[in-house]
């Protein structure tokens, strides 16, 4: 039951950051080692060394960002194998 708690936690998160700030946040790096928990085991998702604002007026972005291993695949493969480990 804990850890159910801290994925709804988690989503929760990332929820109110995507649909309820304006702009919207969008993190970027989501990790095991982000995700913070409190004595009761409530999640909090830290550094925010890599978010950005979503412009409703941007275009997509195209570098990457985040950590490997915890991306979409579709995300990595569509990288160019040089700037895969600049």
């Amino acid at each position: 039951m804990k850890r159910l708690n801290v994925v709804k936690g988690v989503v929760g998160a990332l929820s109110y950051l995507h649909h309820s700030c304006s702009p919207p946040i969008i993190h970027r790096d989501i990790t095991s080692n982000n995700i913070l928990l409190d004595l009761e085991y409530e999640a909090h998702v830290s550094d925010f060394g890599t978010a950005r604002l979503l412009m409703p007026d941007s275009s997509n972005w195209t570098a990457f960002a985040g950590t490997f291993g915890y991306s979409a695949p579709d995300v990595t493969q569509s990288l160019d194998p040089s700037s895969a480990h600049s």
